[in-house]
């Protein structure tokens, strides 16, 4: 497909699909697109899956995938309005009954005394993104900066099995939940979360967003597998997406992840979904194995902006 027919295929899938196609590839924040995403397809799908309670599956973290934590993560990415009433509504029943003693988000009641920082970081995100009330989120941004660890990322099992090394899986999660908290205009520990932004991205590209920085071979085969929703877990379009979203430039560290991504085009120039990861969900978005109108979108923005990043970069030079 030619560039024109792959844009047709991509407004052909899912309203938010069609929404980010055009504000992403096409220039064109089409409001009036995303103000119906709550009424048809993939995110009406999970809003009629919310329980009279206010929450999904049976309550913020279980059963996984079809959790409320996971459910809001699908919404927040759908790209859902940010006043959405009733997504609202569920985030301050967390806020107001959900926080563990450490001031971030508890998984249950065995956990009210120690948060996850990975969830944390993904609460963050999505809690921002559906424009909480900003001082409820201070104690959870509060501990996510207690997490930081020597090598300037963060890693959630500090808490469960005192690792010593930062973790890119927790380390993209907290990552996306801090850019998301200071989009959303807030000042608070504005100085702080800039450092540990710095600091967590270039753990990121210390790694090449995929190698050992000891041996410089593939830290694990997973990071090149391209998965959507990413759940918790890290990949290098993952995180590829959120330089771009953070509105980083290129970086030659990038460079290797860039040419794995370009070299996983079908010939028809879309993108398959590679894995999903295993667990009940409330629907299947995308079958694995075949092509993705999620993966060949965000692939396509990343490429597009790193190439004009990069342009940018060597002519500056």
């Amino acid at each position: 497909m030619n560039d024109i027919q792959i844009i047709n295929w991509l407004l052909d899938g899912d309203i938010s699909i069609q929404y980010q196609v055009y504000r992403d590839l096409l220039g064109d924040d089409r409001k009036d697109l995303q103000n119906r995403i709550s009424e048809q397809g993939w995110a009406r799908q999970f809003l009629s899956k919310r329980n009279p309670n206010g929450y999904w599956g049976a309550g913020f973290y279980q059963p996984k995938w079809i959790s409320t934590h996971y459910t809001l993560l699908d919404l927040r990415y759908l790209n859902l309005s940010r006043n959405y009433e009733k997504v609202k509504e569920t985030i301050d029943l967390v806020l107001d009954t959900g926080k563990a003693d450490d001031g971030g988000i508890k998984l249950g009641p065995s956990t009210a005394h120690r948060s996850d920082v990975c969830v944390n970081g993904m609460f963050l995100n999505y809690a921002s993104y559906f424009k909480s009330s900003e001082n409820k989120l201070h104690s959870i941004v509060d501990s996510i900066l207690n997490e930081m660890m020597p090598d300037g990322g963060f890693n959630c099992r500090t808490t469960r099995s005192g690792a010593t090394h930062s973790s890119l899986h927790t380390t993209i999660s907290v990552l996306e939940g801090f850019v998301e908290f200071q989009k959303s205009g807030s000042q608070y520990r504005k100085v702080e979360i800039k450092k540990a932004r710095k600091s967590a991205e270039e753990f990121i590209l210390l790694h090449r967003l995929y190698l050992s920085d000891h041996t410089g071979e593939i830290i694990h085969k997973n990071f090149l597998k391209l998965s959507y929703p990413s759940r918790w877990r890290y990949d290098i379009l993952r995180a590829l997406d959120y330089f771009r979203y953070a509105g980083s430039n290129w970086d030659e560290r990038m460079e290797n992840a860039l040419n794995v991504i370009d070299k996983k085009r079908n010939k028809n120039n879309t993108w398959n979904l590679q894995a999903a990861h295993p667990g009940k969900v409330h629907f299947l978005m995308e079958k694995a194995g075949k092509p993705s109108r999620w993966n060949t979108l965000r692939a396509l923005r990343v490429l597009s902006h790193f190439k004009k990043g990069k342009k940018t970069l060597n002519h500056q030079n």
